[in-house]
């Protein structure tokens, strides 16, 4: 009997470690296949994300297609009115925009600024090749890079797109350009009465001349005459 009590408590052991082991190999594989699980929610999780993303920068590009569009369109507009704003700007520079004239290039102005069109361009500024049209350079102590000494022709962008350059004279670090000598006044050339002047000692002479030639001739001069009076003279005696 105690043999049997004694089997039976072995197999009862036996049979619950089988249990456990079963419990936990159980348990491993639905660990595993949670583990697949949460792969698979986090690879399509990261394919969410990768298309939110697509669907954003689409989005941002499409409105950045849009923009350019219609700053292109704008720019071609207003590029065709570039003139009349030099134009005010010239006028309001002498001095000459008043009364109603004034009123007109000031709305004007407003309108063009309310699509977007800015100008620039001042002396002082640095100058950027992407902004500044150089026609002219200089050498300056007063500098320490390019800068713009003289502004010519206003720039006018829309955002960042230019529509047209600004047109200046820059500024080059270096010694100050020498001032090259005045020039000499020029001779004022004679007059009429001068020329006259001066050819009438000439003339007298050569009617001299003449007269001398024509003496021989037959025409006698005052000498001529003195020396004949004195020789009839001579002879009455």
């Amino acid at each position: 009997m105690s043999d049997e009590y004694a089997a039976e408590p072995g197999g009862e052991g036996e049979r619950a470690n089988l249990a456990v082991t079963e419990l936990l190999a159980k348990l491993a594989e639905r660990t595993n296949e949670l583990q697949g699980v949460q792969a698979e929610l986090a690879e399509r999780t990261n394919d969410l994300q990768r298309l939110q993303a697509e669907f954003s920068n689409y989005k941002k590009r499409v409105e950045r297609d849009r923009q350019v569009v219609k700053e292109t369109a704008v720019a071609g507009a207003l590029s065709e009115l570039l003139p009349v704003l030099d134009d005010i700007g010239r006028a309001r520079e002498h001095g000459e925009l008043e009364g109603g004239f004034r009123q007109v290039g000031e709305a004007f102005e407003a309108v063009v600024a309310k699509q977007g069109l800015a100008r620039f361009g001042a002396a002082g500024e640095v100058f950027d090749p992407n902004l500044h049209e150089a026609l002219m350079s200089i050498t300056s102590p007063d500098v320490d890079e390019v800068t713009v000494a003289v502004l010519f022709r206003p720039g006018y962008r829309i955002g960042e797109r230019v529509v047209r350059p600004a047109q200046v004279q820059v500024a080059e670090p270096g010694p100050a350009p020498e001032a090259e000598p005045a020039p000499e006044p020029a001779k004022p050339k004679p007059g009429p009465a001068a020329s006259a002047a001066k050819s009438a000692p000439n003339s007298s002479g050569s009617g001299a001349g003449t007269s001398g030639t024509s003496g021989g001739t037959g025409n006698k001069t005052a000498a001529d005459a003195a020396v004949e009076v004195d020789d009839d003279d001579d002879s009455g005696l």
